[in-house]
C-alpha cells in the first residue's frame, strides 16, 4: 500500500474530470431516446468494437482474472480461450443479423424491443421477463464493478473502504448519468486503449525485472510448478466450466447493444477484427501477470493479502509515481465503461420498456430521458449496497451474473437468430428455464449433486430443450414468419 501522494492523485483526479468532460460534452447533444440509448446508430467500426470490448471486461479483467492466474496458475487460462472464441462467433454470426433486424425489420433500440417484435408478442409478456432478468442480474454486475473500483482506490490510497467505495461510485454514475450511450462508447474507446497499453507494459516490465522469460518461468517452476500445467491435475468439468464462459457472450445486453448501434452491416468485419484483436493481446497480458505475478512475489518477498491486487501492486512496484497513476487508471477504466454500460442498458430499460411500453404509450422523450437518468440512480444505488462486502471476489460476482445473461438471454437470441420454427411460447420458456436453472443450479442444485460445472453449462442446456420442445409443440405466427424471411434478404 502506497501513501497518498500529489503524481498519483494528481493522475486519478485529471482521468477523472476527462470523463466527466466527455460526459458534459455530449450532454446536449441527446436530442431523443434514440440518442441517449443508442447513439442514433452512428458509431463506427472502431468505436463500435473497442467499446464492446471494454464494457465486456470489466475490472475483472484487471482484478479478476490475473488473480485467478496468480492462485492456481495457467489452468484458468481456459476462461481467456473460451472467451475469445465466444467473442468472435458473437461478431462473426450474431451482429449482422441483429443490426438488420433491430433497424430494417422494427426500429427497436433495447434488447427486450428486440424479442417482443421478433415474436409479435402483443402481451409484453417477453418484455417484461427481459426487464426482470437485465435489472436483476445487472443490479449483480454493476456491483462487481463498483467493488473493483472500491480496491483500486483501497489500495492505492489507504482510504476505507467504504469511502472508497463512494468516491468510485460517484464518478462513474456522474458521466453516464450526463452523456448517454454517445459519452460511454467514447470513454470506452479511451479506457480500452488505456487497459490494453497497461496489460502490455506492466507483464513487460516484471519479465524485465525478473530476468528475462526463462528466469521467470524457472523461478515459477521451482515454487510452484503446477501453475505452468494447462491440464495437468486439472479435471474435465474444470475445463469444460472455464470455456462455458464464451455461451455468455451471446446474451449480454451490454455488448449486443453495440451490434445495434453500428454505423451500418458494413462496418461489422473491421470492427470484428479490431475488437478480436484488442481481446486477445489484452487476455493475455491479464494472464501474464497472474503467472508472471508469483516469481515476482516470491523473489522480492512483497506481501500480497488478496491476489485480486496483483496488478494493483505491480503498477505501484514497477514504475515512479505518475506512470503508476496512469497505469492505475485503467482499472478505473475497466470499471467505468463496464459499469456505464450496465447502467445505461439498465435504465434503457426502466424508461422504454416498463415505462414508455407499459404504463405510459404516450409518454414524450423528454419524461422518457428524465425516467432513464433516474433508473441510473436507482440501480447504482442498489447496487452500491450490494457492494457493501468488501470480501466479495469480483470473479465470482461476475460469473454469476454473466451465467444469468448467457442462458437465458443468450440460448434465446441465438435460436431467434437463425430458427425460424422458433416460437413466442419457446422464447418465454427458455427465456424462464434458463434464468431459474442458474439460480437454483448456482444457490441449491450444484451442491446437492456434487456436480461443480459453470451454471451457465445446464443453464444453456436446459433452456434451449425448452426453447426446441415448446416451439414444436406451438404455432409460429405469421408476422414473424414473414419478418425472419426479410431479415435473410437482406444478408
Amino acid at each position: 500500500m502506497v501513501q497518498i501522494n500529489f503524481e498519483i492523485a494528481t493522475t486519478f483526479i485529471a482521468y477523472s474530470l476527462l470523463m466527466l468532460f466527455i460526459g458534459l460534452y455530449f450532454y446536449n447533444k441527446n436530442k431523443n431516446t434514440e440518442d441517449y440509448f443508442l447513439g442514433n446508430r452512428s458509431m463506427g467500426p472502431v468505436v463500435s468494437a473497442l467499446s464492446a470490448g471494454a464494457s465486456d471486461m470489466s475490472g475483472w479483467l484487471l482484478l479478476g482474472l490475473p488473480g485467478a492466474l496468480y492462485v492456481t496458475g495457467f489452468s484458468e487460462i481456459y476462461i481467456a480461450i473460451g472467451l475469445s472464441i465466444g467473442a468472435l462467433l458473437n461478431w462473426s454470426f450474431v451482429a449482422k443479423r441483429l443490426r438488420i433486424y433491430t433497424s430494417v425489420i422494427a426500429n427497436s433500440i433495447t434488447i427486450p424491443d428486440y424479442f417482443e417484435t421478433r415474436f409479435s408478442d402483443d402481451k409484453h409478456i417477453l418484455r417484461v421477463l427481459c426487464a426482470i432478468v437485465i435489472l436483476i442480474f445487472f443490479t449483480f454486475y454493476v456491483s462487481a464493478g463498483l467493488v473493483s473500483g472500491a480496491k483500486l482506490f483501497e489500495a492505492t490510497f489507504g482510504i476505507a473502504y467504504e469511502y472508497a467505495l463512494t468516491t468510485g461510485t460517484i464518478i462513474i454514475v456522474a458521466y453516464t448519468f450526463l452523456g448517454g450511450y454517445k459519452a460511454v462508447c467514447w470513454t470506452d474507446l479511451i479506457q480500452g486503449l488505456l487497459m490494453m497499453g497497461a496489460l502490455i507494459v506492466v507483464p513487460c516490465a516484471m519479465i524485465y525485472h525478473l530476468g528475462g522469460i526463462d528466469e521467470s518461468i524457472k523461478i515459477v517452476s521451482e515454487i510452484k510448478p503446477q501453475a505452468l500445467s494447462m491440464g495437468e491435475g486439472v479435471s474435465a468439468i474444470a475445463i469444460i466450466s472455464s470455456l462455458a464462459w464464451g455461451l455468455g457472450y451471446f446474451g449480454q445486453p451490454h455488448i449486443l447493444v453495440r451490434f445495434m448501434s453500428i454505423r451500418s452491416t458494413n462496418d461489422i468485419k473491421a470492427a470484428t477484427i479490431v475488437g478480436i484483436s484488442w481481446m486477445v493481446i489484452s487476455l493475455i497480458g491479464a494472464c501474464l501477470i497472474g503467472v508472471i505475478g508469483i516469481a515476482y512475489v516470491y523473489k522480492f518477498e512483497l506481501s500480497l493479502q488478496d491476489p485480486e491486487k496483483i496488478f494493483i501492486v505491480m503498477s505501484q512496484v514497477l514504475f515512479n509515481p505518475w506512470v503508476s497513476g496512469i497505469l492505475l487508471s485503467a482499472i478505473l477504466a475497466a470499471v467505468m465503461s463496464t459499469a456505464s454500460s450496465q447502467l445505461l442498458v439498465s435504465s434503457s430499460t426502466i424508461a422504454e420498456d416498463f415505462y414508455r411500453r407499459i404504463f405510459k404509450t404516450d409518454a414524450s422523450d423528454k419524461s422518457i430521458l428524465n425516467i432513464g437518468k433516474l433508473g441510473v440512480l436507482c440501480v447504482a444505488c442498489i447496487a452500491f449496497v450490494i457492494s457493501f462486502d468488501e470480501d466479495s471476489s469480483v470473479l465470482s460476482i461476475v460469473a454469476y451474473a454473466w451465467a444469468g445473461f448467457g442462458a437465458s438471454f443468450g440460448s434465446v437470441m441465438l435460436f431467434s437468430l437463425f430458427w425460424e420454427r422458433m416460437t413466442r411460447v419457446g422464447a418465454i420458456g427458455g427465456m424462464v428455464v434458463g434464468a431459474i436453472t442458474v439460480v437454483l443450479y448456482k444457490n441449491y442444485l450444484g451442491t446437492y449433486f456434487n456436480f461443480p460445472i459453470y451454471e451457465i453449462v445446464p443453464g444453456f442446456l436446459a433452456a434451449s430443450i425448452t426453447i426446441i420442445i415448446l416451439s414444436l409443440l406451438t404455432n409460429v405466427r405469421e408476422g414473424t414468419k414473414v419478418a425472419y424471411e426479410t431479415m435473410l434478404k437482406h444478408l
